[in-house]
């Protein structure tokens, strides 16, 4: 990582980024030889990355033909425009923001039991409430659906969250986000810590 001082390197910081995060990308070589970015929802559990699709098409095609593959998750906070410091030129502005990118093998699965599992893993990460309808193994939809294990080999995480700045820099993002009020700045405004 050439930027050292963004690096995330407390896996529970790394592991809490990647179970707030629901979307996310997976980057896969196509037999053409070019890579292929797909987005989709995803669950991190047990510390694997997990996913359902279609029973068919490129990015599936893709892992049998090469099961290494990248997933990426970001969180974009706030974008620190020029006026933030019309003093710095325009190739000074900055995005704040947090991001996990992970090397794995990406593996179809096989056993009822986990797909299941994970699909309700799944459900859980989304519905976000304490109880939904579960998934069983009976149902058509679980049947005629793939689940997909990203198992990660290693992970990098960074982060510009101004947390490495002074107190003073921290307060003085902190009220530019709120006077500007552009949607999400308030929530980027109470992060910076």
């Amino acid at each position: 990582m050439r930027r050292k001082e963004e690096e995330i390197t407390d896996i529970r910081e790394i592991e809490k980024l990647l179970k707030e995060c629901t979307v996310g990308r997976l980057a896969t070589m196509g037999r053409d030889g070019f890579p292929y970015i797909t987005p989709l929802n995803y669950v991190y559990h047990q510390g694997a990355i997990y996913f359902h699709s279609a029973p068919a098409g490129e990015k599936l095609e893709n892992i049998a033909a090469n099961p290494q593959v990248c997933f990426e998750v970001d969180t974009p906070l706030a974008y620190l425009d020029t006026a933030y410091d019309p003093d710095k030129p325009p190739c000074a502005v900055s995005q704040l923001y947090k991001s996990v990118i992970i090397r794995g093998r990406a593996e179809i699965i096989e056993s009822m039991e986990e797909k299941v599992a994970a699909l309700n893993a799944l459900m859980a990460s989304h519905e976000r409430v304490e109880e939904f309808i579960g998934i069983t193994e009976d149902q058509s939809a679980v049947k005629r659906c793939v689940v997909v294990v990203v198992h990660v080999e290693f992970l990098t995480a960074k982060s510009n969250d101004a947390s490495r700045k002074s107190g003073a820099e921290k307060e003085k993002i902190r009220e530019y986000l709120k006077k500007r009020d552009l949607e999400g700045d308030r929530n980027a405004a109470r992060q910076i810590v």
